[in-house]
């Protein structure tokens, strides 16, 4: 196994791997510090099916059965199929808007998420050039660069994260399949508060906590105070430095750090122009950040 690191804000290149074949303990170990080290890691030219990817993701931790449950595979209900593509009957095969927006997955649950997995089978193209591609930030440096006077004001203080805000915000989009949430699936997912700052269970240092698509409020404070101080940590997330951005090729497997990154998928592509990947979440189990299943 060889990993070859982007040199940019984030990535690193797997190659010498094949998922589709049992890991030891030695390659899970080197690829969990690789992770820390590199928040997103491409592994090229991998085939793999629902089962073989939701055994690679096992590796790292118990694997999340999404709340909303849309787009799952029949026979492997931890692997969600996000897809424009639709079957003979004119169903769609899978989630059509996954991601489209700056976010943390899972940062809405008591039980985080470590990372996501993400394997691309058709990868939609135009005029030879591939669509679809998908956008990190590094929260490591994000919190490193702070100034030293927020990060005195914010340390220990937590913020409110919501499911709702997110799936409302897509929902709300034109041509969106998404149904309102049902009482019972906010059940399953109400509120939660979250440390703005967290150290991060790999690296050991500390990451930026807060995110567009989930965070709502820092709990305690002002409503005013509270908004002028997200919109801050909002901006000072996009600067381009902290920008890294990943360009499919069909059957990539994209693995990246859920707890210190945030991450946007851009929807560039046409209904004719088809799209499919599978997706498994890992928890943060390993580390005590969640519960196992």
């Amino acid at each position: 196994m060889q990993i070859t690191p982007t040199g940019q804000a984030l990535g690193a290149r797997i190659n010498g791997i094949d998922l589709a074949r049992p890991i030891g303990e030695d390659a899970t170990a080197a690829l969990m510090a690789a992770l820390g080290a590199h928040g997103v890691l491409s592994f090229p030219d991998q085939g793999l099916d629902a089962a073989a990817l939701a055994a690679f993701g096992r590796r790292f931790g118990t694997l999340e059965v999404n709340v909303a449950g849309l787009a799952h595979d029949p026979a492997t209900p931890e692997v969600m199929v996000l897809s424009n593509m639709k079957d003979a009957a004119g169903r769609p095969l899978g989630l059509n808007d996954a991601g489209q927006g700056w976010h943390t997955d899972m940062s809405y649950s008591h039980d985080i998420a470590l990372a996501n997995v993400l394997h691309a089978r058709h990868v939609p193209l135009r005029h030879g050039k591939p669509l679809g591609e998908t956008q990190f930030r590094n929260m490591h440096a994000a919190y490193d660069d702070l100034p030293e006077d927020l990060k005195r004001r914010l340390e220990g203080r937590t913020a409110t994260h919501d499911f709702a805000k997110f799936w409302d915000m897509m929902r709300a989009r034109p041509g969106s399949l998404r149904k309102p949430l049902t009482p019972a699936q906010r059940a399953k997912k109400p509120p939660v508060s979250q440390p703005i700052f967290r150290r991060h269970p790999i690296t050991g240092r500390m990451v930026l906590y807060a995110n567009p698509g989930y965070t709502m409020w820092i709990d305690g404070m002002d409503a005013q105070e509270s908004g002028e101080i997200l919109d801050f940590l909002f901006r000072h997330q996009d600067r381009v430095d902290y920008l890294h951005v990943h360009r499919w090729t069909e059957r990539d497997v994209l693995m990246w750090d859920n707890i210190g990154t945030n991450h946007n998928a851009i929807a560039d592509y046409l209904p004719d122009e088809p799209r499919f990947m599978l997706r498994v979440q890992v928890m943060a189990d390993r580390f005590g950040l969640a519960k196992a299943a």
